[in-house]
């Protein structure tokens, strides 16, 4: 008999907002190479030398713009989930982040220590593939339970982007926005770099390949993090009945020079300003947690730059965080994981 623990991962944070603390987490976050997918001495030349310079002051004025006394909201909300997912399971839930704490080791070997437990359901906080989520926190876990030589296997649920209990939980969180007026909905998707895409491909000769290739039925959609924001948005639009003219997918947080999904968030809502839109809601369904993506670049960033370019209002639109909805949905796929 399979007797099953939980460990839910989501990106992470720094200890602090402080310089040192966020060059740490930088350091160890763009070392990755599923974020920084290049040979070790380049991507280490290209951390050391361009980005970790001047990037981690920039990184922790933003980050304590967004600091509460709890701490990191990405870490506080995620804890709260946790716990009201404990409440609705009898298996142990442990949480955990990919860089930073609480670590990714620490809650496997607990786990692992629980004589009851034989295997694990590693459950990314991700709705969508991308090798820099997903793809990481798998080959992460895998090491770990390698290098400890834990008695455990692994179980890793599948992403969700277009289910119905997800989709359902999205509105439910979204509907008390959506009610007030407002004159355009921007979907903001974290980016990632094309060459992921291509790289996700399994087909090798789909993704990117054409404008439509994110509508024509392919293998390759299984992994590929464009198509899914895309479904993730039209299964969003058909029950909540957004018009097609009052909605736009956009993708935000560009790092570095390569090219990188279009069109950005940062484009889109100056574009919308300047064609005279004033009321905006901003929704990010890559995120199931707030954190510095949302609270900052969304809430804060694009707020200023849409008012500077004539705009009147931009509101984000919380992630699903601890909404009671999300919460049962996490517990139950907990108990009822769903099928690849």
């Amino acid at each position: 008999m399979k007797n099953t623990g939980a460990l839910l991962v989501n990106l992470g944070s720094p200890d602090s907002p402080h310089e040192q603390d966020v060059r740490r987490y930088l350091n160890e976050f763009l070392m990755d190479s599923n974020v920084i997918d290049m040979p070790w001495l380049i991507r280490r030349m290209i951390v050391s030398l361009f980005v970790l310079p001047k990037r981690p002051a920039q990184s922790a004025k933003a980050y304590a713009s967004v600091w509460t006394e709890k701490g990191s909201p990405l870490i506080s909300i995620s804890k709260g989930l946790q716990e009201e997912v404990q409440k609705l399971t009898s298996m142990p839930v442990e949480l955990a982040m990919r860089y930073g704490k609480p670590d990714m080791e620490g809650a496997l070997v607990r786990l692992a220590s629980k004589p009851e437990i034989n295997e694990v359901l590693l459950f990314p906080l991700y709705p969508h593939y991308a090798m820099s989520t997903v793809k990481t926190v798998i080959e992460k876990a895998e090491s770990i339970i390698e290098a400890h030589k834990l008695p455990i296997t692994l179980k890793v649920h599948p992403v969700f982007y277009d289910h119905d209990a997800y989709i359902d939980a999205l509105v439910e969180s979204a509907k008390d926005y959506l009610r007030d007026e407002y004159d355009h909905i921007v979907f903001s998707y974290h980016g990632v770099p094309e060459r992921h895409i291509r790289k996700d491909d399994c087909t090798g000769n789909h993704c990117l390949k054409s404008d439509d290739c994110c509508q024509k039925a392919s293998p390759a959609h299984k992994t590929c993090y464009r198509h899914q924001v895309y479904r993730t948005t039209a299964s969003f639009v058909e029950k909540t009945d957004i018009p097609v003219d009052k909605y736009t997918v956009a993708f935000q947080s560009r790092l570095g020079r390569d090219k990188w999904l279009e069109p950005s968030t940062s484009s889109v809502v100056e574009s919308l300003a300047q064609q005279g839109i004033k009321k905006v809601l901003v929704i990010c369904p890559a995120f199931v947690a707030d954190c510095l993506e949302t609270l900052e670049e969304i809430g804060m960033e694009a707020k200023e730059d849409f008012i500077a370019a004539g705009g009147e209002s931009l509101e984000l639109i919380p992630c699903l965080n601890t909404h009671p909805a999300w919460a049962k949905v996490v517990s139950h796929w907990l108990e009822n994981p769903l099928q690849n």
